[in-house]
């Protein structure tokens, strides 16, 4: 039913809908970032920031310079970021055919987080710049784990042994981190600041780090897009359709492994992103599922940004993260979901 749920949201809608509705999310991001940059703890006046992202850093003071030199490498890494989890959500619950999944399932953000613990227990890395690649490894090795395992467990279907896999593999990535963090008091100073989810410290290194990995990403979802409206009629209709329905899978979830784990790694551990850009592009967006899976990509960094911005703004004096935001902007949307998902098996099964 929950596949119900997510067909009939996206479908039956006009073609025509597609260029005004995109047009408005591109204004959107626009303005997500013009916000990022404009506003936060400390005052900078419009005329420096256009100055100095037209690289006019002579009119530009120097407290101004300095407060640029970091809001701006975060504003491109919260979008880019952003855009990856959204797609990563998108095609997360195309490929399982479930609405409330997200990219968490495949196990990425547990095995971004023993990547990060490894680094800095064992390597004494602290700086996101230094343990962002360890953490880009963790989630693809754990998300690749968790495919492997699902193709040899034997259920009803492939979403459920997805399911299966990742809860295990999840499981005990998970202890093994919370084991270490919790004999190792230095480990447990630098970790925590990792798993709230953050863009606060993060420079143009660590964006060069996962850079390559978001790009690979997106051309994978460039490769798989052309196969998802034929695999949400089912892998009977999709296989009579001509697809080869498990090439199509692999590449899929291999994009979303890899985006999110990039993002993950960059950023920390983010909830809801991957589950609330989708749903909101299957409200508004054309039909189609390449088409929600762009829109959600867009509609995550303008999200994500915007969530950034209101944390750096809330607090007088210090700002809150953007993973903390987005938790509790999230929390709500996702009883919201829950709620209709069960209305609509209900009306489904009269």
């Amino acid at each position: 039913m929950a596949a119900g749920l997510y067909q009939d949201q996206a479908a039956n809608r006009p073609a025509l809908r597609s260029l005004p509705v995109f047009l408005v999310c591109a204004i959107l991001m626009l303005m997500a970032i013009a916000a990022s940059l404009f506003y936060g703890s400390q005052p900078v006046l419009a005329s420096e920031v256009l100055a100095y992202v037209g690289g006019q850093n002579g009119n530009v003071s120097e407290p101004s310079a300095s407060v640029m030199s970091l809001r701006a490498p975060r504003t491109v890494l919260g979008l880019i970021c952003g855009v990856a989890l959204g797609i990563a959500g998108a095609l997360c619950q195309a490929h399982t055919r479930n609405p409330l999944a997200d990219p968490g399932l495949l196990g990425v953000s547990a095995g971004a987080a023993a990547g990060v613990v490894f680094a800095i227990s064992v390597l004494g890395l602290g700086l996101p710049s230094q343990y962002t690649v360890f953490g880009m490894a963790g989630g693809l090795a754990a998300g690749l784990v968790v495919l492997g395992l699902a193709s040899r467990i034997r259920v009803t279907n492939s979403a459920t042994s997805l399911i299966l896999a990742g809860t295990i593999i999840t499981g005990v990535l998970n202890a093994i981190s919370s084991t270490v963090v919790l004999i190792d008091k230095v480990t447990m100073d630098k970790f925590r600041y990792w798993t709230v989810g953050s863009l606060s410290g993060r420079d143009a290194a660590v964006l060069w780090d996962v850079a390559p990995w978001l790009l690979l990403g997106l051309l994978l979802v460039v490769f798989n897009a052309p196969s998802l409206d034929a695999l949400a009629l089912g892998e009977d209709v999709a296989s009579a359709l001509g697809r080869n329905v498990g090439r199509d899978r692999i590449i899929g979830l291999l994009a979303v492994v890899v985006l999110a784990s990039a993002a993950t790694a960059s950023m920390g551990a983010i909830a809801f992103l991957g589950l609330a850009a989708p749903h909101l592009a299957r409200r508004i967006g054309p039909g189609g599922l390449p088409s929600i899976v762009a829109l959600s990509g867009m509609l995550g960094g303008v999200i994500m940004l915007l969530a950034d911005t209101a944390g750096r703004l809330v607090l007088p004096t210090s700002e809150l993260s953007v993973g903390i935001m987005l938790s509790i902007l999230g929390a709500p949307l996702f009883v919201v979901i829950a709620r209709s998902s069960r209305m609509r098996r209900a009306h489904d099964s009269h």
